[in-house]
């Protein structure tokens, strides 16, 4: 079940990291993404090393953070439609999707470090 999991995460990441190509930064979204979905194909390989993907959501996490205070401009808002076409007048689109997929990539290292045993180790 854990394997099916870890591939299912990876499919995910990679389409993140697909759809971020078209993005007006992709090199850092790209990178970010395909990283996440290396730790999860590593995983299914029965690779994981919980000392890389704990610091690795760490690091995501404090790059999220950095996006906060979008996210509480956001809430003031009244939690506007995130689907619409990004444009000037409304920044919070991109910050708010941006902030998610951070959150959804650290909440899934951070399972994949908790559920990975102490023992396993890359190398």
């Amino acid at each position: 079940m854990k394997k099916t999991m870890f591939i299912l995460l990876a499919l995910l990441f990679l389409a993140s990291a697909y759809v971020n190509l078209n993005d007006p930064d992709p090199l850092i979204w790209v990178l970010a993404y395909g990283a996440t979905a290396v730790l999860f194909i590593l995983a299914a390989l029965g690779r994981a090393d919980r000392r890389i993907s704990g610091w690795y959501a760490l690091a995501l996490g404090g790059w999220m953070l950095t996006m906060l205070p979008g996210m509480v401009d956001w809430f003031r808002l009244g939690t506007p439609s995130i689907t619409a076409e990004m444009q000037a007048t409304e920044p919070h689109i991109e910050v708010v999707r941006e902030f998610l997929g951070l959150l959804i990539a650290v909440s899934s290292l951070a399972w994949l470090t908790f559920t990975t045993s102490r023992e396993a180790r890359l190398g």
